[in-house]
């Protein structure tokens, strides 16, 4: 419970500091000074400069704005698509069943990063088709655990008894079974939500995810890559952010997932 709660304060503050970033900070993340270009961390500049002279701290709250609107709602995409093919799965006869099944089989194996790279590089994809591309690769894994809790609750008395009295199908999945999976769903939530973020980033570290002058953490350690011997305090803001907010959100699906 004190792992659960510190991850939700911590994930709470990221957020907060995501959308307030505009009115607390009072400069934008564009702003171009050509004579402060590669300062190092001061207190003027927190986390230094880049080359063009905007301040990386500015850019770093920014970036949080787009790289967690990613990751949240990638997961909501791939959680939301993958419970409703796991459920389906779930309650559905043994040939439908079957047939998802190998629906999500041969979709996990396709690597997810290099159609990712794929899509991008055809599309160049703007922030909204980032994220139903990164949600739309991402459900397998919640259709699986939720198919896999679904079957071995459908045999339990208290379904078979809402099924002899004529509940239909999708009501008995909506009233009675959603209800016990719903902690499961949560886990997978959170650590999809991890995955999408890793996935942006990578996406953007490649030059295929979010496009310049757009900052997020991503396209970031991108314009870094060639300069970390000279001026390192280029990454260490996003960097720092993505290690902290991954970390943060795969210790709150840890801590759904504890068993008394």
């Amino acid at each position: 419970m004190r792992q659960r709660r510190r991850a939700l304060v911590l994930l709470g503050v990221l957020v907060a500091a995501a959308v307030l970033a505009p009115v607390a900070i009072g400069r934008g993340p564009d702003d171009v000074d050509l004579a402060a270009r590669r300062l190092a961390p001061s207190l003027a500049h927190w986390l230094g400069t880049d080359d063009l002279g905007r301040d990386l701290f500015t850019r770093t709250m920014y970036g949080a704005r787009v790289s967690l609107a990613v990751g949240l709602l990638a997961a909501l995409v791939s959680t939301l698509l993958g419970g409703a093919i796991g459920g389906i799965a779930g309650v559905a006869p043994a040939a439908v069943d079957r047939a998802l099944m190998r629906l999500t089989d041969a979709a996990l194996i396709v690597p997810r990063l290099p159609l990712l790279m794929l899509l991008g590089a055809a599309f160049a994809p703007s922030v909204p088709v980032l994220i139903v591309l990164v949600g739309a690769v991402g459900w397998m894994e919640t259709a699986r655990v939720v198919r896999v809790e679904l079957r071995a609750l459908v045999t339990r008395d208290f379904v078979q008894a809402a099924r002899a009295t004529g509940v239909s199908a999708a009501r008995t999945l909506w009233r009675h079974l959603l209800p016990v999976v719903w902690p499961t769903v949560a886990v997978a939530a959170t650590l999809a939500v991890g995955r999408a973020m890793l996935l942006e980033s990578a996406l953007s570290f490649f030059g295929v995810g979010v496009q310049p002058p757009t900052a997020s953490w991503g396209n970031m350690l991108y314009q870094a890559q060639n300069a970390l011997t000279t001026t390192p305090w280029l990454a260490i803001g996003p960097g720092t952010m993505i290690f902290v907010t991954v970390l943060t959100v795969n210790a709150l699906g840890e801590s759904l997932d504890s068993r008394p």
